[in-house]
């Protein structure tokens, strides 16, 4: 919601600052919503203001020294000047605050929000009074919020307003927000924080979780009756990762919180707040010494290895089941013979499925229907059964937004594939954020944390997911001479136990593969115009259409039809892999129908949009929704999809024909339908050698039955003949 005095601080900083040209920035959107662009405005204003040459968005050390040194109190009698003032009252209206009138006077109204900024800071006590000091500017100048928003945690914010009070004079530490919210900066306070109780003094405490302060926390356990600053220092850190205990003294309702957060870390009970629960909530990787159980590694698991692995207490071992590359690391898919060497030593094993993934423009409804088609496959090609969970890697640090825009639907589309055409879980590895919200939008069944990556912004601040299966802790290396291998050592919950059986391996021989685009596109695209041509079907028009009919509702041409097909080749291999059959068998009928899209089929849908018919043909593949519905229940009953089998009521109907607009549904479902017709007309199920007689009886029965579906499949088995031509010289490369 725009604030007109927000407004009214843009507009004087484009005013006083030339548009921003003094500043060395552009000129500011007067739009009355505060954001980082106007907190950059001014803190450049700020430091211009204070003569410092070198303007920066940053309020780093060279503006807080000068500040330290010029102005260590702002008030009304020291500020210097009444742009100096103005641009503090339009920071306090940036913050929420009462600013009065933006007149360059620190009247009444100014102190009064002060007063009110440093209570809602915790720093009143440290700082008395109205006057503005270098870190509370500082605090000022940023977009962090010192009330609880976003339904914040009132515990959480005890615990920001207690650490400001107690350690924001000495030098590196910071005002941190006040909103309830754990955070990475908070996460770095705490440990500056057991630092300086350590006595580490300015300059060596850094907030780093190094030997020394490993060290130091060793001798400091707390246990109930405790009280005083390590008992609040403990329970912080509790509160911070949603804990539900009181923030201060070592209660016996501490302990028993206590003794369920090490329960559910798989760390020795004891209600004791030991150095490795310090350690757990303190950093993601928590007591790196802690033997696991689990393990993930890029090397092949050979017999000596697989004996130093058990001597070693390892049970389950996490193995790629996929590696993109033909050169960097040969051994990280799984090779020929290692489950059977895992099966004997008695180790179990964990699938995890990575490509690339390892920046947000992987992530997208497209790339996860393609991993999880891909996982599929190399699963039942290595013997893993159903049941088994996959892990999908979200291998970077993950932003908050990008998990919303990019990972959230890439996860949807791998659930909805995975769980629609297997009996596979879906499990997520990635940093704590990342595993939290796939887990809880329902697109994760276990998470594989990365917690060694301590550093991610993922993992600071956030506690470790409610489904954790597996929590990735450190690399190390286990057994020596042929047994000798690097791991990363893994702690286990027990939520996922992995395979322990597999069975025979199923062969990907003579199936189709992604059409080799470079090498045939053009080819092809040539072929198809010339067969489409010889039996009357010329680039655009013809089949009932007008040229105003073309030019207004839009009809699709032969190169417009086959781009569209060719746009999801991968959808296309996916499914004639999974069903093993020639994927031109369903391409044909998709292109064909793209291209004989007609204005009756667009009356027809505009009807069923309007209400006046409940159904018509639609979408790529122009099928009824209560085909569709025959089709899928059909694949459901065999075993070939799962699913919830549906009606034939107008609720259902509707349903499905508003998802056969999706072109991927539709696709999937002529593939249903495809399967179905081969049981209509008492065939085998088509298959990699399907006689070029049932192909066109296929065919033809796409289009139903009689005379017109006689002459349909007689012009379809052509088109499926150019499309197989190319098909099979790219899977013969």
């Amino acid at each position: 919601m725009a604030d007109e005095l927000v407004r009214r601080a843009q507009r004087f900083i484009n005013t006083q600052y030339n548009n921003g040209g003094t500043l060395g920035i552009s000129k500011l959107e007067e739009n009355g919503r505060t954001g980082w662009p106007t907190m950059y405005a001014l803190t450049r204003a700020l430091q211009y203001e204070m003569g410092i040459k070198s303007l920066s968005n940053s309020f780093g050390p060279t503006t807080l020294s000068t500040l330290q040194s010029k102005y260590p109190k702002l008030n009304g009698s020291t500020a210097p000047s009444a742009i100096l003032c103005r641009i503090i009252q339009s920071a306090l209206y940036c913050k929420g605050y009462d600013g009065g009138d933006i007149d360059g006077k620190y009247n009444s109204r100014v102190e009064a929000s002060v007063e009110k900024l440093k209570r809602n800071m915790g720093v009143d006590g440290v700082y008395p009074g109205s006057s503005l000091e270098p870190k509370v500017v500082k605090g000022l100048f940023n977009m962090d919020a010192y009330v609880t928003v976003n339904d914040g945690s009132d515990a959480v914010r005890s615990v920001q307003q207690w650490l400001n009070s107690r350690y924001v004079k000495r030098r590196d530490f910071f005002i941190i927000p006040c909103d309830g919210h754990h955070s990475r900066d908070v996460a770095k306070s705490m440990l500056f924080a057991i630092q300086y109780e350590l006595g580490m003094a300015d300059g060596s405490a850094n907030g780093v979780f190094g030997p020394g302060t490993q060290m130091g926390l060793k001798s400091h356990n707390v246990n109930i009756g405790a009280y005083g600053t390590w008992s609040r220092l403990f329970t912080a850190a509790m509160v911070l990762n949603k804990r539900r205990v009181p923030f201060g003294d070592f209660t016996a309702t501490v302990q028993d919180g206590v003794r369920e957060f090490q329960k559910f870390s798989k760390l020795p009970v004891t209600g004791v707040g030991d150095f490795q629960t310090w350690a757990s909530l303190l950093v993601s990787y928590g007591d790196q010494s802690r033997k696991g159980t689990a393990c993930d590694c890029v090397t092949m698991i050979t017999p000596p290895r697989a004996e130093a692995l058990k001597k070693a207490g390892y049970k389950y071992i996490g193995r790629y089941l996929y590696n993109p590359s033909s050169t960097s690391l040969p051994e990280k898919q799984i090779q020929p013979l290692e489950l059977a060497t895992m099966k004997q030593y008695g180790l179990r094993c964990f699938p995890i499925f990575q490509t690339w993934s390892r920046s947000a423009d992987y992530f997208s409804p497209t790339q996860g229907a393609i991993d999880a088609f891909n996982a599929m496959e190399w699963a039942r090609h290595h013997g893993f059964k159903s049941g088994t969970i996959i892990y999908f890697a979200v291998d970077y640090d993950a932003m908050d937004g990008e998990v919303t825009e990019y990972v959230i639907p890439h996860f949807r589309a791998i659930a909805r594939t995975i769980g629609e055409n297997s009996g596979y879980g879906v499990g997520v590895y990635g940093p704590r954020n990342v595993c939290q919200r796939v887990a809880d939008a329902g697109y994760a069944a276990t998470s594989f944390v990365s917690d060694m990556s301590s550093g991610f912004s993922g993992n600071l601040g956030y506690p470790l997911p409610t489904n954790w299966a597996f929590d990735q802790i450190a690399t190390i290396k286990v057994g020596s001479g042929d047994g000798a291998v690097e791991i990363d050592n893994n702690v286990a919950s027990g939520r996922d136990t992995g395979q322990g059986d597999f069975a025979a391996g199923t062969s990907t021989e003579g199936l189709d593969v992604d059409l080799d685009k470079s090498a045939y596109r053009k080819a092809m695209l040539k072929d198809v115009q010339k067969y489409l041509k010889s039996i009357g079907v010329p680039e655009t028009g013809g089949d009932g259409w007008t040229d105003k009919d073309w030019a207004t509702l839009g009809g699709n041409s032969t190169t417009e039809s086959y781009d569209a097909v060719l746009s999801m080749d991968w959808l296309f291999t996916a499914l004639a892999r999974q069903y093993k059959l020639r994927k031109a068998l369903l391409q044909a009928p998709v292109l064909w129908e793209l291209r004989k899209l007609n204005p009756l089929d667009i009356a027809g849908d505009e009807a069923v949009k309007k209400g006046i018919k409940d159904d018509s043909s639609t979408g790529w593949g122009q099928i009824f929704a209560w085909v569709t519905i025959d089709a899928r229940n059909y694949c459901m009953q065999q075993g070939l999809i799962n699913g919830t089998p549906l009606s034939k009521d107008k609720s259902d109907i509707q349903r499905v024909w508003t998802r056969l607009q999706d072109p991927e549904y539709n696709i999937r479902s002529v593939a249903c339908l495809t399967l179905y017709n081969a049981h209509q007309l008492k065939i085998a199920r088509p298959g990699l050698n399907t006689s070029q007689a049932r192909t066109q009886a296929l065919l033809a029965r796409y289009n139903g039955t009689g005379d017109a579906a006689a002459q349909y499949g007689r012009e379809l088995i052509g088109l499926y003949n150019v499309l197989e031509n190319y098909n099979k010289l790219s899977r013969s490369k």
